[in-house]
């Protein structure tokens, strides 16, 4: 008897045409749908889920044809989501007859990609494949065709199924043929060289792998993909046991992450031997922006450094205030002085889209702290430091001294 067809949830939601200019973020919200879908039937039918993994590539062109990519908000969650799919894609238990019928409607669905949706997929098209005979089947597809596209250094050809092709060499192992169809190339781009220095990587060529990979990093343009290239040529140098070298040359900078924190944290996790204060210190100095990197430091228990970043002049006025309304009791001399120099940057005109509330709330802040420790007069000399020091009359110093008057009679609550 037959296997019934699982019916996914996905699909009529992932018709071809389905999503006007506008709709990025109804798109991305369901391929968030649509992976939590096939993952989670990955755990019970690894197999249905595969085949869930390639009915969504499929359809990702033809649904998104017509959305305004330019932010890259789409792209950069079509690539998350396919990168969590593809471990269900290339563990699944699949023969090789049925691997062979996934491998054509792949190829023709990167044929068909008219942005290049699937390059996470076309670079891992060798370890879908799983069987040799398959690798080198499409290996050979298209590779005169790429040979005779590649080698014309007048005219831009594009030739799809590249990328699919140089993964397949790789994992098949057919390394002196994928070098020597990179070496017909005009341009070095990271998007093909990896397999190259992947290639030379696993024939134990650590050092001209890292030569192949560290001279796009020394291009004067900034490569595409310099953050990959860097955690290719520290993963190298690791490995050989020069990890300082590895940290200094290519860890810091490749830090990454969406905060300040993040970066401290990508990093002290990648050399958990190394002085996680030294790291903030190294980022701090490497990246520049100081007073951004208050947050951090104060998460990470440095209040030191985050004291100096707090006064540095890009530091942002609202997050110091935040810092002293939560640590006020618990770190009250801490708090005291970052609310003055939250204080201060204001008066100087900094911040964005400051309000004299905000002069009102440090203040308070501050001398909360202050009781907590019993400097309440010191608290109002320093802003009386800042009141006179401030440049020109204007709204937030205005503020600041009707909030001293209010102290000095007594009107304010402490």
């Amino acid at each position: 008897m037959a296997k019934a067809t699982h019916k996914w949830a996905f699909k009529p939601g992932m018709r071809a045409g389905a999503y006007s200019w506008k709709s990025s973020s109804k798109a991305i919200e369901r391929l968030k749908s649509a992976s939590s879908e096939i993952r989670a039937v990955a755990r019970v039918d690894p197999l249905t889920a595969a085949e869930g993994v390639i009915a969504l590539a499929q359809r990702i062109w033809p649904a998104f044809e017509h959305i305004d990519t330019s932010s890259g908000a789409l792209g950069n969650a079509v690539r998350r989501t396919l990168e969590e799919l593809l471990p269900v894609l290339i563990e699944a238990p699949a023969d090789e007859k049925t691997r062979a019928k996934w491998l054509e409607q792949l190829r023709e669905a990167i044929e068909d990609d008219g942005v290049d949706y699937l390059a996470p997929i076309a670079d891992c098209f060798g370890q879908i494949a799983a069987y040799p005979s398959l690798m080198n089947l499409h290996a050979d597809r298209d590779l005169d065709m790429i040979e005779a596209a590649w080698a014309d250094h007048v005219h831009f050809i594009h030739v799809p199924t590249g990328t699919l092709t140089l993964s397949c060499l790789l994992e098949a192992g057919r390394y002196d043929e994928l070098l020597a169809l990179l070496a017909r190339k005009k341009t070095r781009l990271w998007f093909d060289e990896k397999f190259g220095a992947e290639a030379l990587l696993r024939q134990g060529r650590e050092d001209e792998a890292l030569a192949r990979a560290e001279a796009l990093l020394l291009d004067q343009r900034r490569q595409w993909g310099h953050v990959e290239i860097s955690q290719f040529c520290e993963r190298i140098l690791v490995s050989q046991g020069r990890e300082e070298d590895a940290y200094l040359r290519f860890g810091l900078p490749s830090a990454s992450g969406n905060t300040y924190l993040a970066m401290w944290r990508n990093l002290v996790k990648r050399y958990p031997d190394l002085d996680a204060r030294r790291i903030l210190e190294d980022l701090i100095e490497t990246q520049g922006s100081k007073g951004k990197w208050f947050a951090a430091a104060k998460t990470a228990r440095f209040l030191d450094i985050a004291l100096e970043c707090a006064a540095h002049y890009d530091a942002a006025p609202a997050t110091l205030i935040r810092a002293a309304r939560d640590l006020k009791l618990k770190e009250p001399s801490f708090a005291m002085q970052v609310a003055l120099q939250a204080i201060r940057h204001l008066v100087e005109g900094r911040g964005y889209e400051p309000s004299p509330l905000d002069i009102d709330e440090a203040v308070e802040h501050l001398m909360v702290a202050a009781a907590r420790i019993d400097e309440v007069d010191q608290a109002r000399q320093a802003l009386q430091r800042i009141a006179r020091s401030a440049l020109s009359a204007g709204l937030m110093a205005d503020r600041l001294a009707r909030n001293i008057a209010a102290l000095s009679a007594g009107d304010r609550d402490i």
